[in-house]
């Protein structure tokens, strides 16, 4: 296939966000991980729980880190993170010391440094949370989660939480980081997360739905995906979630492309 080349040296290792699961029949990535295969990429995915704390996770990923260089004999692999995934990379790396088994963390819409949205929710009677949190453990047990924690998770989203968090993990020398938000162009750019988008843009300002620009924004950052024309670029948009091209006045936009050009510069850094 022509195109950009993302024979990468280390393998890449895709971690997703909250609420999701690495399934293989609904696959998180979309059609991200065959176009990065197709291109040369060896791919692997995190397969942690959708609803555990940044720690637990952490740990799964950690012993997923080590099955991957034992299968692949290499040293080290590239880790690209959606949304929550990027702070359990950043955990794995900084926190579980596994710095020097990564070459490279890109984060997706991480929020790196919290939301402003939910310090005002965390402010809502505990029991509202424990209530919910009773219905979301439970169904996620069901379908494959071993330690799920709808508050502790919750928690791990207020802007005070992300504070200590990146206090207590720093970025590791010797990784390389990168970083990246998306932005919907107003709330009619995904019928799905029009209502988040709106509200998250009265309290906060520009986002996807549900990460802001500024809290997306961490080291080697390289700027906003928008989409095509009044589009833009949703949360859901950039794990590719519908399968297709996103349409605009100014042109398709094909958001699995921006993975591939995301490995191709991987590549081209020897990593």
């Amino acid at each position: 296939m022509s195109g950009p080349d993302c024979s990468t040296r280390y393998p890449i290792l895709l971690v997703h966000g909250t609420g999701f699961r690495d399934w293989k029949r609904l696959g998180y990535w979309g059609r991200i991980p065959e176009l990065l295969r197709q291109r040369g990429a060896v791919v692997y995915f995190g397969q942690q729980d959708g609803w555990a704390t940044v720690e637990e996770n952490a740990r799964h990923l950690a012993r997923r880190v080590d099955e991957i260089l034992a299968e692949t004999r290499c040293e080290k692999l590239n880790l690209i993170a959606h949304s929550k995934g990027g702070l359990d990379a950043r955990y794995l790396i900084s926190s579980l010391g596994y710095g020097d088994r990564v070459a490279s963390l890109t984060t997706v819409s991480t929020p790196h440094h919290g939301s402003k949205t939910m310090d005002a929710l965390d402010r809502l009677p505990r029991w509202v949370f424990r209530l919910l949190g009773f219905f979301v453990n439970g169904w996620y047990r069901l379908i494959g989660d071993a330690s799920p924690d709808f508050c502790g998770v919750c928690r791990q989203f207020t802007t005070a939480w992300a504070e200590e968090f990146n206090r207590r993990n720093p970025d590791v020398p010797g990784v390389l980081y990168q970083s990246c938000a998306g932005a919907m162009a107003g709330a009619r750019s995904d019928l799905f997360m029009w209502w988040s988008n709106l509200i998250i843009s009265r309290v906060e300002g520009e986002n996807d739905g549900l990460v802001t620009v500024e809290s997306a924004r961490w080291s080697g950052f390289t700027g906003v995906w928008r989409g095509s024309g009044r589009r833009g670029m949703s949360h859901m948009d950039e794990v590719d979630f519908r399968r297709r091209l996103l349409k605009g006045k100014d042109g398709p936009v094909d958001p699995a492309e921006r993975y591939v050009s995301l490995a191709a510069g991987l590549r081209e850094r020897g990593l």
